[in-house]
């Protein structure tokens, strides 16, 4: 991982308590009511902003998905690459895995891209209409998308609070075997289901 690698510490929420103060009494003047502590949290700044009043994008990929997750999913933590992007009107955030996956008994290179983005649910509806079939990921509305212009791809397009969360896997042929059609979106629902899990809204 180059230098724009995300740094995993920096997950969690900041949390500061603070006491308050308890009046002093007297024999003739009864003890003031103590307030409860206050609480006070922080959550973390997105890594990019845009310029629209598009929500922010809340769930970051490089940073919000455990290691334990891409690596049940059959992806090398350690290959993680940062490919964000920020337009005046949008903004992804997205990471980019290699791994493997075990189909029927044959080993097959994949990489994954996961993108989170401030778009609307029904913008890609509209985008990818033609080619995808809607499903449910978690309870959630989801596109399956096999866009013909991408022979070697399979993506799942999940609603989510802030726009969407896309999760789009690419074959790396090796040229002794080509992967049948009808098996490039083998196992892609199951990776989404696992990522879209670690979503807060």
């Amino acid at each position: 991982m180059g230098g724009g690698q995300c740094s995993r510490g920096c997950r969690g929420w900041i949390v500061a308590l603070v006491a308050a103060a308890v009046s002093a009494c007297t024999a003739v003047t009864p003890a003031a009511p103590t307030e409860p502590p206050a609480t006070t949290a922080t959550t973390r700044t997105p890594r990019i902003v845009d310029e629209s009043d598009r929500p922010p994008v809340t769930f970051d990929p490089c940073l919000d998905i455990p290691d334990r997750v891409l690596v049940e999913a059959g992806y090398d933590p350690r290959s993680e690459e940062i490919s964000d992007f920020a337009a005046t009107h949008y903004t992804f955030l997205t990471c980019r895995y290699e791994g493997t996956l075990h189909i029927p008994g044959v080993l097959r290179r994949y990489g994954l891209n996961v993108m989170s983005g401030n778009i609307t649910f029904a913008e890609v509806q509209v985008k990818v209409a033609e080619y995808s079939t809607p499903i449910e990921i978690n309870g959630r509305r989801a596109l399956l998308e096999r866009d013909p212009g991408r022979s070697w791809s399979c993506a799942v397009n999940v609603e989510t609070a802030f726009g969407v969360l896309i999760v789009s896997r690419v074959y790396h042929p090796d040229h002794s075997a080509e992967v049948p059609q009808d098996e490039l979106c083998a196992g892609i629902e199951d990776t989404t289901s696992r990522i879209a899990a670690q979503l807060a809204n």
